[in-house]
Order: structure tokens, then C-alpha cells, then sequence
């Protein structure tokens, strides 16, 4: 296997992991949450966004926007097997899953945090968190499941594959590398 194909299998298992954790939050945590009185499910899902940011998350959720960067930048320089496929899973992960991230969900949660969660001011937040945060939330959990569609059927196509970059007719060692 060469470093393309594992730069697209992390692509795919990091889209996987990523977007099954939205999913289970948008189809059980936060019902859960949403159901408790305002004051607990604002507490507990401000516990939840603390303990969330642990090394083991951040690596799969950063590491894989990482991943996606790399393959964006194979996948506009060369043209290989695949590459459109490769692309699309990227742009799914970077704009589907880590834009929305960092443009609705955590400046959300970072807002819910700064306010008493047991005031009035704290339960209209916790009533306009639910609003926002779970179709943004419900957005990334299908950009993620996309994404890794679109992966796998870069792998189907061939994409990272040795003989369909041609590498068979070049020198051994050279060029198989990015392949």
C-alpha cells in the first residue's frame, strides 16, 4: 500500500469516526439533553464540550482535516484514477465538517459556556443553542458520512493505486511513492 491509498483509508476512517459521533450526538445525546430542564442540559452539555477536546479527539477531528488537506493537493496536481472522487471526499470533511465546526457549532458552545446556565439569560442561550447547534451539528454528521462515500469509491476507482499512475513502467522506487 502506498502513502496515497493510506492518506485516503485515514481520510475514510477519520470521516467515519468524525461523522458517527455527530451522528450519535444529533440522534440521542442531544434529544437526551434536550428533554432534561434547561439548567441540566445546559450543564451537562457544557461538560460534554470540556471533555470532548482530548488528545484522541483532536487527533481524529484535526488530523483529518490534515489528512484532507494533503489529498485536496494531490488530488489538484495530478491526475490519476479517481482524483474527483478523492476531492470531493476533502471538500466534504474541510467545508462540511470543520468549517461549519468552527463557524456555527463552537463559537455555539463557547457562547453557552459564558452564560449561567441556571438564569433566565441561560435558558433562552440553551433554547437558541438547540436551534443552531443541531442542524449545524445534523450538517456535519452528513458531510462526514458523505465524505466517506466518497472516499471508498476513490479506493474503488483505483485512486493511490500503483499501476494506474503508471508506476509499472518506471524506474523501481521512483515515483511510487505519491502513486
Amino acid at each position: 500500500m502506498n502513502l496515497t491509498r493510506i492518506l485516503i483509508f485515514s481520510g475514510l476512517v477519520g470521516s467515519a469516526l468524525t461523522g458517527g459521533l455527530f451522528f450519535a450526538f444529533g440522534t440521542a445525546v442531544m434529544g437526551s439533553l434536550q428533554r432534561m430542564p434547561a439548567g441540566q442540559g445546559a450543564v451537562a452539555m457544557n461538560l460534554i464540550n470540556v471533555r470532548i477536546q482530548n488528545p484522541l479527539f483532536l487527533l481524529v477531528f484535526c488530523g483529518t482535516a490534515l489528512v484532507c488537506v494533503a489529498l485536496a493537493i494531490l488530488a489538484l496536481v495530478r491526475d490519476t484514477p479517481g482524483k474527483w472522487w478523492v476531492l470531493a471526499g476533502s471538500v466534504l470533511y474541510l467545508a462540511g465538517v470543520m468549517v461549519v465546526s468552527f463557524a456555527v457549532n463552537i463559537p455555539l458552545n463557547d457562547r453557552l459556556a459564558a452564560v449561567d446556565p441556571h438564569s433566565a439569560a441561560g435558558a433562552a442561550e440553551w433554547l437558541n443553542y438547540l436551534a443552531k447547534w443541531n442542524p449545524a451539528n445534523n450538517l456535519r454528521a452528513v458531510a462526514g458520512a458523505l465524505a466517506v462515500v466518497a472516499f471508498a469509491l476513490a479506493l474503488q476507482a483505483g485512486a493511490g493505486s500503483a499501476s494506474a499512475a503508471g508506476t509499472d513502467r518506471q524506474t523501481p522506487g521512483v515515483g511510487t511513492v505519491w502513486s
